[in-house]
């Protein structure tokens, strides 16, 4: 089969491999009809996640049809439609039982290399180096799902791929995103990142009941897409210090909740920004937590800090005592996807929002170099590719 493979920091290609087979029985083979690059798959690209092998496949936002069935799958057929959750979970542990689904104790097989960095480690994931268990991923034209009867969401007939494929991971992230803030009727929520995940946090942050939400980023056609798309206030931080900008647009309180959807590789205008960059570079630090300052700094007093963005290592000059003195609730961490597969849908299904809205690039598979490229570098407008095998 083809499948988007890692060679190195900004090396990707679409070569032949091996097709998947199934392994355990509880396994079962999808034949893919949608996949996407996702920005966490950037971290990647870039070269800042370890454990990553040359021939390693990409992608954890897939979705198709089943194909081939292990023997103890008794909840899916031959020629179901299903979407995939980025985060592998066994559906028996400690853990998935407490609906803690990105922390499943048994789907990592290479539990002691995360260990040895966290302490304790997360679920597997697709396609996202051997720390979180080296499974390949489904940026190709077939994957194997493990625990797919956990992990398998039939698509009912009526929706195409683009109205759900992004269940499997930036929907619900940006849903996490903003049920983690604790929004109450009337909350001023702020979103770092107009990203995917940040245009989805702001919608749902509007669905679980805030009045305003404001969008922070400097891309012209994210800004134009979080105030056209989602109704945000926008603010571009290469023009207005954001910090000062929402004091003033908030009284002098500050945001009732933020929204970090930037994660380990934030840009900025400060003097941070750049002590960043040189202690990356001589690996003194592994991620550039610009935007997460701000959050703490700007959120107001007893306030919600919720972080989607993905951190991979070890952070500096964090202000903790500004976090501590202030008051603030942190929520963050992988999304519990397989939480929110149902739900969701249901909200596709009536209307009440259609994800396809963040596509601006349709590619086949083995356009897939390309596509890393406009994305990484925000060329031709771009804001999400979905890849066609």
């Amino acid at each position: 089969m083809k499948a988007v493979c890692w060679h190195g920091a900004n090396d990707v290609r679409v070569e032949t491999v091996p097709d998947p087979k199934i392994l355990n029985p509880r396994d079962a083979m999808i034949k893919i009809t949608s996949t996407a690059i996702c920005g966490s798959d950037l971290h990647i690209y870039d070269g800042f996640i370890p454990t990553m092998q040359k021939g390693d496949i990409l992608g954890h936002e897939f979705m198709g049809e089943v194909v081939e069935l292990g023997s103890q799958v008794k909840n899916l057929k031959i020629g179901d439609r299903v979407v995939v959750p980025f985060t592998i979970s066994c559906g028996n542990c400690f853990f998935c039982n407490r609906d803690l689904w990105s922390l499943c104790d048994n789907s990592n097989p290479n539990a002691w290399m995360a260990e040895k960095q966290m302490g304790h480690s997360p679920a597997g994931l697709f396609g996202y180096s051997h720390l979180f268990g080296g499974y390949a991923g489904g940026q190709a034209e077939y994957a194997r799902v493990p625990f797919a009867d956990v992990g398998c969401l039939k698509i009912p007939d009526g929706l195409t791929d683009e109205q759900v494929l992004f269940l499997t991971d930036i929907f619900p992230t940006g849903y996490m995103a903003a049920e983690n803030c604790n929004i109450k009727p009337g909350d001023t929520v702020a979103v770092w990142g107009c990203g995917p995940v940040g245009q989805f946090a702001i919608k749902s942050a509007y669905m679980f009941g805030a009045q305003r939400v404001i969008a922070i980023d400097r891309i012209p056609e994210r800004l134009q897409m979080a105030k056209e798309q989602c109704k945000a206030e926008v603010i571009n931080y290469e023009e207005i210090d954001p910090g000062e900008a929402l004091k003033e647009m908030t009284g002098g309180r500050g945001p009732d909740a933020c929204i970090d959807a930037v994660g380990m590789e934030a840009h900025g205008t400060n003097i941070d920004y750049l002590y960043d960059r040189v202690k990356q570079a001589v690996r003194l630090e592994t991620d550039r937590p610009t935007a997460l300052r701000q959050v703490i700094l700007t959120c107001r007093k007893g306030g919600n800090v919720s972080i989607p963005g993905v951190y991979g290592g070890f952070l500096d000059k964090i202000p903790m005592g500004a976090a501590f003195n202030k008051g603030l609730t942190f929520k963050m961490g992988q999304t519990h996807v397989h939480r929110y597969l149902k739900p969701l849908l249901e909200r596709i299904q009536n209307g009440e929002i259609d994800p396809s809205f963040v596509i601006t690039h349709r590619l086949k598979l083995d356009e897939a170099p390309h596509g890393y490229e406009i994305f990484k570098h925000k060329k031709d407008n771009c804001i999400k590719v979905v890849l066609k095998p």
